[in-house]
């Protein structure tokens, strides 16, 4: 048995030949990558320096404006209104700017058990 292991390892120097090129291979591949990516690396923009960064607006920071919104009216029609009939459907700002609020003895919740506010 000994034998047959001497002739299989004996038969497959030709394959070990093309591994170790084939790794030679692999790792040019790699080099290149790597030149290749350091070229494209030196030839960017610098990053942006403090001065350059976005600054404050003198009148200071903009704020955001909370309001409560309701949307437009549908349109009353007695033909079918179809979507390109509708155009631009917008809002408007609401009469009752109060938010509102979940009733008093109600959790909000389905099957919270209890009797239910709404």
């Amino acid at each position: 048995m000994n034998i047959a292991w001497m002739d299989l390892a004996a038969g497959s120097g030709g394959a070990a030949v093309w591994l170790i090129v084939a790794a030679v291979v692999v790792v040019a591949v790699l080099i290149g990558a790597f030149a290749f990516g350091s070229r494209q690396k030196r030839r960017e923009s610098p990053p942006p320096r403090p001065q350059d960064q976005p600054h404050v607006p003198d009148d200071g920071p903009v704020r955001e404006v909370r309001e409560r919104r309701e949307p437009d009216e549908m349109p009353k029609s007695d033909e079918r209104t179809l979507p390109h009939d509708l155009g631009h459907q917008g809002s408007r700002t609401a009469t009752g700017q109060e938010r509102p609020r979940w009733d008093e003895g109600s959790s909000g919740s389905f099957g919270s058990g209890g009797p239910g506010g709404r």
